[in-house]
């Protein structure tokens, strides 16, 4: 399908944000996988341009755009790679992971025409977190373990974002149209975690030890809005029926060792 087709109803600017971009290109650490512009629905360019109309973005709302589209890179780039690694059998998971990796892709996207050239550069990742995760892409087990950790973070980021949005709706509404599915995909990817199963929200602050206990501390909360909660149900069920925010510098300490390098711009094509 031609993308002029797709994208006749956008302003100029939009399409040249959503077609441009490195080429739609998508880096990660060892692979390198393309993005057909053509193939993205129409709503998403849509919601750009709702975006664009509701005035110049902040200095403050770019950062909380651009820390988003660190976080969506990372997902993205984890899923195309696992999915395309030939030792990981992911059985009848795959499709769900698949599925989880259209989004996501259409998440960075999304945030990269928001951000135009003002879009942080693209990175290299190590999936393995600097050797804590080796077998991350030949073990199911560690794929949907880490897998669950990035869904479980990044739930909790955007929630801890969202009042650095608030000014604009639009904006606001995005983050939050971004937010549920990602709680979706956290849900979904818990219950695959290995025997006994996780339920498909957090318990507590579980698990409080080994790689991945950072992602769950302070959310065994059980008062919100300083309402004690404890009266109407056990810890772990009022703990369950609230998501806590993680602020940015708690974020970033835990993706931390699965960042990489910068990735140089792409050199213009000879004339």
């Amino acid at each position: 399908m031609n993308s002029t087709k797709i994208f006749g109803a956008l302003d100029s600017e939009v399409v040249a944000r959503m077609v441009s971009r490195r080429g739609a290109l998508m880096q990660t650490g060892r692979l390198a996988g393309a993005l057909a512009v053509a193939s993205l629905p129409l709503s998403l360019g849509l919601m750009a341009k709702k975006a664009f109309a509701q005035g110049p973005i902040t200095e403050d709302q770019l950062a909380v755009l651009n820390f988003a589209l660190t976080l969506e890179r990372l997902e993205a780039g984890f899923y195309a790679q696992g999915l395309a690694a030939a030792g990981l059998d992911l059985g009848t998971a795959r499709p769900i992971f698949e599925q989880i990796s259209k989004h996501e892709t259409a998440h960075v996207a999304l945030l990269e025409a928001l951000l135009g050239a003002n879009a942080v550069p693209a990175t290299t990742f190590d999936f393995t977190g600097g050797g804590a995760f080796n077998d991350v892409f030949s073990n199911p087990t560690t794929f949907i373990t880490l897998a669950q950790g990035f869904e479980d973070t990044g739930v909790r980021a955007y929630k801890g974002q969202a009042g650095a949005l608030a000014a604009s709706a639009e904006l606001l509404t995005t983050a939050l149209r971004i937010h549920s599915v990602e709680a979706r995909h956290a849900a979904v990817v818990r219950r695959l975690a290995a025997s006994p199963a996780e339920k498909g929200w957090i318990t507590l602050n579980t698990p409080t030890t080994g790689p991945l206990a950072a992602i769950y501390v302070g959310d065994e909360v059980t008062t919100q809005l300083e309402v004690d909660l404890l009266p109407f149900g056990s810890a772990e069920a009022v703990s369950e029926a609230f998501d806590e925010p993680l602020t940015q510098e708690e974020v970033e300490a835990i993706v931390a060792p699965f960042i990489g390098e910068e990735i140089p711009p792409e050199e213009p094509p000879p004339a």
